[in-house]
């Protein structure tokens, strides 16, 4: 039987040897068990393929399933990087996101208006022309509002970030973002109106 070497021991130090009377007492102790056999080891490591009760797993599966989506919806809302898609992730999108939330964009107003000129659409008369070229100027302004806006986030980000360090996709991102209304954001916004990121 070869001796046993302190692990820790460096080569410079010698190897602990033990007395015998640190042996005889080391044995006369002993483990307090038995060794378990090879039988038994297999048999304690052995989990079934299958569970015994399916459905009781199945139910436990969709509850932790439930519980992870629920902990991503949450941190996503909350801006939390772990939990953003790819689109979302990196500190200048984050400042695209805290610049947009805290400008007042006419863009955020487009749905609810569309929704106006769908009930226009059922009255009679000039309502109908008038409601469509309202939508269609409301548009317009909101593509020219939308423009500016990407050039002044670029801009910012030039500042903030340098000239080479700008991602490409920025001025579509926060174009996108200020097109939704501001309730319906994801993530939702961390800023107040007004409380411009530095």
């Amino acid at each position: 039987m070869a001796k046993r070497e302190n692990p820790q021991a460096t080569k410079a130090e010698a190897p602990v040897v033990e007395t015998a009377e640190e042996t005889e007492e080391r044995l006369r102790q002993g483990k307090g068990a038995p060794t378990p056999t090879r039988r038994e080891q297999e048999a304690a490591r052995k989990r079934p393929l299958v569970p015994e009760d399916r459905k009781e797993a199945a139910r436990q599966a969709r509850a932790k399933t439930a519980e992870a989506r629920e902990k991503a919806r949450v941190g996503m809302a909350a801006g939390d990087d772990r939990y953003l898609t790819a689109r979302d992730r990196g500190p200048q999108r984050r400042y695209v996101r805290d610049y947009v939330d805290a400008r007042f964009s006419i863009g955020e107003y487009l749905i609810p208006v569309m929704l106006l000129v769908i009930v226009l659409s059922f009255l009679p008369g000039y309502f109908q022309v008038y409601g469509l070229l309202a939508l269609w100027a409301f548009f317009a302004i909101a593509v020219i509002d939308c423009f500016v806006l990407g050039m002044l986030v670029r801009k910012r980000l030039r500042e903030k970030f340098g000239e080479s360090k700008v991602e490409r996709g920025v001025r579509w991102y926060a174009a996108m973002r200020a097109l939704q209304l501001r309730v319906m954001r994801l993530p939702k916004p961390q800023v107040k109106r007004g409380q411009y990121p530095s």
